[in-house]
Order: structure tokens, then sequence, then C-alpha cells
């Protein structure tokens, strides 16, 4: 059931895109992976939202459910991260959660802009 307003869902983005750059550094994470992963992630996080085609983008390029796909694409990639990259025996439940908190917003929000299409047929990729 998708009832999270893309809005709302803007505002998380760029709110998730900070903590994951700001997190690593403020709680001093003890690894380079496990500090540059959410990092990386997040930067690309704000970069996808502002060409996302909704209420709180700037170059509305990219369609909602392609953002979407990225949030969780992104999200399972940060859950996994800690073993993927191999620093699991060091630290892994922030990355998990976070990675499971943005799997969950991209499976609960609604895949048309609130304004419908406030920049109609601009989109590249839908």
């Amino acid at each position: 059931m998708r009832f999270l307003p893309t809005r709302v869902h803007g505002v998380l983005d760029y709110l998730m895109g900070a903590l994951l750059i700001a997190l690593p550094f403020l709680a001093r994470f003890p690894d380079r992976w496990a500090t540059w992963v959410p990092v990386a992630l997040g930067a690309g996080a704000i970069m996808y939202s502002l060409l996302t085609n909704y209420e709180l983008g700037v170059m509305p390029i990219l369609s909602m459910p392609a953002h979407l796909g990225m949030d969780a694409a992104g999200g399972l990639l940060l859950a996994a991260s800690p073993w993927l990259f191999g620093f699991s025996s060091v630290m892994w439940l922030p990355h998990l959660i976070l990675g499971m908190m943005e799997v969950g917003a991209a499976m609960v929000t609604q895949t048309v802009p609130s304004q419908v299409a406030r920049h109609a047929g601009t989109s590249a990729l839908r």
C-alpha cells in the first residue's frame, strides 16, 4: 500500500541524504568503508533527488518510479554493505537500519507526484 505522498518523501530524501553524509563523521565510524559507503550513497541520493520529477526536484529528468527503484537499490546496498565490504565485525547496525528505512520508504511512497507532474512530459526516464 502506497500512502506516503511524494512531497513528504522528498523531504525525507534530503534529510536522509544529509544524515548519511554527516553521521559517519559525527559518530566517528571506525572503518573507511563503513564511512564512505553511506557518504557516497547519501550524496548520490541528494543528486538524483534534485533530478526527480516531483515537488522537490529541481531538474525533472527522472521519473518517480525510477527514483523509488534507486532508493530501494541504494537501501539494499547500504543494508548489505557491512558484509559486502567486510566491516561487519566492526559495525553493522546503523547501515542495516538506515538501509531498511530506505527500502521501506521506497515501498510505501506514491508513484505519482501530488501536483500531478508539475513538469508533465519532461521526464526522460519513465
